[in-house]
């Protein structure tokens, strides 16, 4: 039976993540204002507020991150697959599909023979960085179908890398055939999940109409869950079963967009909030750290990802600025954080620092290039489209 004392102690942890995701809200409302990306402003809030009270420091383990980071992905990515849907998808097939797995393959091993030549990290700490610095974040159709399959590709091969670097009897062989089964296995179930659940909403009236988002948004809760049970990429589920209901008919679908984009809204708040609470500045700014994650980071944004992206969007019918939009906003976001808190949990070499110069990257690409894909786009006429919620 809880006692008095237990009731105050949930309670404080309740006021704590109402208070935070309410000052995170605020927080939003202010970039938006002021013209700078949210992601920015609520990492360096966080990691600041982490710095100041040694409580906020250790509030929150490695592990709990990255089950706060699992849900609000799962969340994000279902919902980015309602925002594109099957019409879109198929529009845009080709460079969603290239782009996200091709280029997640070309963009680590670049980035790793930066981090080992330019940086000097040995061959296994390089491949890490490069691993966790693959994903990227959606700005436009193409990139929202880039991010939602290169962050499950990215977690993937970032598995791969750490169990090469901790189990000595690994080999690459062992890594390729778990990255193959993940993938099919994900892509499977989210495709035949996501066909059942659309034929579930058309054939089973609910008694009330606030059933349908509560349902719609377990489902993909379940769809995670039966992939991950089955050896697969949940993650890569969630979004091809959201890409496969997004734009179909199906009863009370807009109170289920506004309700997926809400919770993706909260998922993406309290990940940032959480992942810079990981995060210490005085550390950062005291080594080299900071420097080294600048030259990675404009080594990915002005010669990796263009090296890679170019090639890989010849083939598709898109604009001269619209090859060059998709080059440039290439944004990193809260997935290589996650990534890096992986080899953080697994305890791999130089851990810690593989963690905290991802931060520095992931900072400048949110400050620099996300300030500036309104005017980019803008720039090379290339509208931004809202999804439809």
């Amino acid at each position: 039976m809880p006692t008095v004392d237990d009731i105050v102690d949930f309670g404080r942890i309740i006021l704590v993540v109402a208070g935070g995701l309410s000052i995170a809200i605020a927080v939003r409302v202010g970039a938006s204002r002021i013209g700078l990306p949210t992601a920015a402003l609520l990492l360096t809030f966080a990691a600041v507020a982490s710095d100041l009270s040694e409580r906020l420091a250790s509030l929150l383990s490695f592990e709990d991150v990255q089950r706060v980071a699992t849900l609000a992905l799962i969340a994000i990515l279902f919902d980015g697959g309602m925002s594109i849907g099957l019409r879109r998808f198929r529009s845009a097939a080709v460079p969603i599909t290239i782009l996200g797995v091709v280029g997640t393959f070309g963009t680590a091993p670049l980035m790793a023979v930066a981090a080992h030549y330019v940086l000097g990290f040995d061959w296994t700490v390089a491949l890490l960085i490069g691993a966790a610095l693959a994903p990227t974040d959606p700005a436009g159709t193409i990139l929202e179908g880039e991010s939602g399959f290169n962050d499950p590709v990215g977690i993937a091969l970032m598995i791969g890398m750490i169990e090469l670097a901790t189990v000595p009897e690994a080999g690459i062989a062992d890594v390729a055939w778990e990255f193959l089964r993940e993938m099919g296995v994900g892509l499977a179930v989210g495709a035949a999940a996501g066909f059942l659940l659309l034929h579930s909403l058309r054939r089973i009236p609910l008694p009330d109409r606030s059933l349908y988002p509560l349902a719609v948004v377990l489902a993909a809760g379940g769809i995670y869950g039966v992939t991950a049970v089955a050896h697969g990429s949940g993650f890569l589920a969630v979004f091809v079963a959201g890409i496969v209901i997004g734009d179909a008919a199906f009863p009370r679908r807009i109170e289920v967009r506004h309700f997926t984009s809400s919770l993706a809204d909260l998922g993406e708040l309290a990940v940032f909030v959480a992942l810079g609470l990981t995060i210490d500045l005085g550390y950062i700014f005291a080594g080299a750290i900071w420097w080294q994650g600048l030259v990675l980071a404009v080594l990915l944004g002005f010669v990796v990802r263009p090296l890679v992206v170019t090639p890989l969007l010849l083939p598709s019918r898109l604009s001269r600025g619209e090859r060059l939009f998709v080059t440039w906003a290439g944004l990193k976001g809260a997935v290589p954080i996650l990534l890096a808190s992986l080899a953080v949990v697994a305890g791999t070499d130089q851990a810690m620092q593989i963690y905290e110069i991802v931060f520095v990257v992931v900072l400048f690409s949110v400050v620099v290039q996300g300030t500036l894909v309104p005017v980019v786009a803008e720039r090379l006429g290339v509208p931004m489209i809202d999804a439809d919620h």
